[in-house]
């Protein structure tokens, strides 16, 4: 038996634990009981209660004695006696059941809805009639008071029920929708759009929900479930429904239950069961079993759950918050109270819980990935004791650690009870000293008014490692604090102010009038708005310090990229081409694509291209060939002596010539547009150094003289 707990509720599993084999002697399951603890302690409630390989659907009978259920491989009814806490009889089936319903108190009259279009009648004895219906059937209801079976199905219905009161008969469709309809006038009387109104700000839906559960409460209430996960709880007056509760799994609500003595709904999908309150939608509690939900039973008047799973076991769960165990188990009880007196150590207590830090340090990193590890949430489970084992082999002191630690523990209690002098903690010291200081003011000001003394922050447990850790130290360099700082200070300036004009006003012997919160006077309102004036300034020059850091620190960070990145780099031009700037291969790609058209009008406009009509009546193209380029040191002495004589700047020079000045070689860049951008106010020999940058050597040595 498995004890869990949520939301201070403790649930029961019955069922857990491994089941013994039926072709086992008795012996050897005595055998195996005093070897096993699992099997020595496991509860079987009710003998071999479970399916050979799944159980889809189960129910109890209306006298609570009969528990049927129904399940495959290969399909079969067995019905289970609760007085003798054993199977009574199993039936097997021609095809799958897809659902069926006890007619009778006992399991005398029952009917089963299987997959073949077929309804199978059982008695007392066995099968007694078998009859087929035009459309594939998903669900049926039983009218009691004309003994009539209602069958839904095929595209149009998925679920349908009757109300127990008035015998209203309503089914669920598969386009969202409930149509209510009356059994007496045989019309439609109701429909509600249920599709619409399961959809809401906080829910994701994917596709048209369409109705999977269908259940009544009394005369008037009626829950409903759908296909993507999504309950809704309505009053047969209303349109509107009162709660909308999403399981937020996007699953088929399979089962939903009404448990009147706590007014909770119990709704569950395929993959958990959750009880909730019917008035504010709040949780109760949920459980999760181990594999797939088919189907949910209550036992009547009690708080034993049963579930039909995707597996042999079929689940048996007590919450004795529910309600009590049923009389023919009314052993739980005791046995649930002896383990609430006497607590067992969970199946965690044998692990120990480790972030990867936690690993890193004892170095057993390079266990993730194996079996000794079991990954949960941010972490992972490992064995208690190898845990320790890694920890004295990583700290072979910690014993004695934890020694002194508890021995100095034990001297400052001692000391406690002597006189003790007030020190300040090693942690926060400028923290502590000012709440000390403030805390004796507020002890003058308590006494003065006869007022109850609030209690310390440094005597206050919550904030005791405040003091202690050192990871909770004011960074007093941080942004935060130096903006905030002005204004803790202003604070205490005029907590200082308040106390000397209240002495002031003792000592006259004038009466002291308080006043309502939220006012002040006219002497407290001149000093709070000097307060503010000299705050506002006090923040402004904190901030003007932490832009002038931003810029100094963002300086040196371009220093650093100009020392890495701004490097000469060194191209290779092709024979037969001459390098006039990166710009003309981008230029002539481009204008290749262009077609001839285009370029002709281009090479028109620059001058190069002359077109005009001739007498015979066609047209007659001139080319002009470019000018010839002078020698090197001719074109660069020519330059070098406008540049001497002021009458042509350095960009002029540049964009003459179609050179780029980023691109001029042995210079960093920064460096030339810096003189280009200011070459009003250097002088002529500067501007004819950066000229002469991008020359050869022979060249500069017959420009510069040796003197100069």
């Amino acid at each position: 038996m498995q004890v869990s707990s949520l939301n201070e509720v403790k649930i029961y599993s019955l069922s857990a634990g491994r089941s013994l084999p039926e072709w086992l002697s008795d012996r050897k399951k005595r055998a195996l009981q005093k070897k096993d603890v699992d099997i020595r302690r496991r509860i079987e409630l009710i003998q071999d209660f479970e399916m050979p390989t799944v159980s889809t659907k189960i129910k109890v009978s209306r006298d609570g004695q009969y528990i049927m259920a129904v399940g495959t491989y290969k399909p079969r009814v067995r019905c289970f006696d609760t007085y003798q806490l054993s199977q009574k009889f199993e039936r097997c089936l021609d095809s799958e059941v897809v659902t069926f319903e006890i007619l009778s108190d006992d399991y005398s009259k029952i009917v089963f809805l299987q997959c073949g279009r077929f309804v199978e009648f059982h008695s007392q004895h066995g099968h007694y009639y078998r009859t087929r219906i035009p459309k594939f059937g998903r669900d049926f209801s039983y009218h009691y008071p004309s003994c009539d079976l209602y069958f839904v199905g095929a595209r149009e219905s998925n679920v349908c029920d009757i109300n127990p009161v008035h015998f209203l008969f309503a089914m669920g469709t598969a386009e969202g929708k409930v149509e209510c309809w009356d059994p007496r006038t045989r019309n439609r009387v109701g429909l509600l759009d249920c599709a619409l109104s399961s959809v809401t700000a906080d829910t994701e839906i994917e596709g048209l929900p369409s109705i999977s559960a269908l259940t009544f409460d009394g005369a008037l209430n009626m829950a409903v479930g759908t296909s993507t996960g999504q309950v809704l709880l309505y009053d047969l007056r209303s349109s509107n429904p009162l709660i909308v509760k999403d399981h937020h799994y996007g699953l088929p609500i399979k089962s939903i239950q009404f448990q009147r003595q706590l007014d909770l709904i119990i709704s569950a999908d395929s993959r958990i069961i959750k009880m909730w309150n019917k008035d504010t939608g709040k949780i109760f509690t949920s459980m999760e079993p181990e594999h797939g939900i088919n189907d949910v039973c209550l036992y009547p008047n009690s708080g034993m759950l049963m579930t039909a799973n995707e597996a042999p076991k079929m689940n048996i769960y007590y919450i004795p918050v529910l309600g009590p165990a049923p009389k023919w188990c009314s052993f739980l009880d005791n046995l649930t109270e002896e383990l609430e007196e006497n607590p067992e150590s969970t199946v965690y207590d044998d692990y120990k819980f480790v972030t990867r830090k936690d690993l890193e340090n004892l170095g057993l990193a390079h266990l993730i990935g194996s079996t000794l590890l079991r990954a949960y949430m941010h972490g992972f489970f490992m064995d208690i004791r190898l845990y320790h084992k890694a920890k004295m082999m990583a700290n072979p002191f910690a014993y004695e650690e934890y020694r002194r630690e508890k021995i100095r523990q034990k001297i400052e209690e001692t000391r406690a009870q002597r006189v003790q002098l007030k020190k300040l903690p090693k942690v926060n010291k400028e923290l502590a000293l000012k709440l000390i200081e403030e805390e004796g003011e507020e002890q003058q000001i308590t006494r003065k008014r006869k007022q109850k003394n609030l209690p310390s922050l440094l005597k206050d447990d919550r904030f005791k490692v405040m003091f202690e850790n050192p990871d909770f130290q004011v960074d007093e360099q941080s942004e935060e604090f130096r903006l905030l700082n002005p204004l803790v200070s202003k604070i205490s300036e005029k907590r200082k102010r308040k106390l000397k004009i209240l002495e002031e006003l003792e000592a006259k012997g004038e009466e002291e009038e308080e006043e309502p919160e939220g006012k002040a006077s006219d002497a407290e309102s001149s000093e709070s708005s000097d307060d503010e004036k000299g705050w506002v300034e006090e923040v402004r020059k904190q901030r003007k310090l932490l832009r002038q850091e931003e810029k100094l620190k963002r300086r040196e960070k371009s220093k650093e990229d100009q020392q890495t990145l701004l490097k000469p780099q060194f191209f290779e031009i092709k024979e037969g081409e001459e390098f006039r700037s990166f710009k003309d291969s981008a230029k002539k790609q481009k204008l290749m694509k262009k077609p001839l058209e285009d370029r002709l009008k281009l090479e028109e406009k620059l001058g190069t291209l002359n077109v005009s009509d001739t007498t015979v009546g066609s047209k007659q193209a001139t080319f002009k060939l470019k000018k010839e380029c002078l020698p090197c040191g001719q074109f660069f002495a020519q330059q070098f002596h406008h540049v001497c004589s002021g009458l042509l700047s350095l960009h002029e020079i540049m964009m003459e010539q179609g050179i780029c000045i980023s691109t001029i070689f042995f210079i960093p860049t920064t460096q030339i547009v810096m003189l280009a951008q200011a070459t009003d106010e250097v002088t002529w020999w500067q501007r004819a150094w950066v000229l002469l940058a991008g020359l050869d050597a022979c060249v500069v040595d017959k420009l510069i003289p040796e003197d100069g």
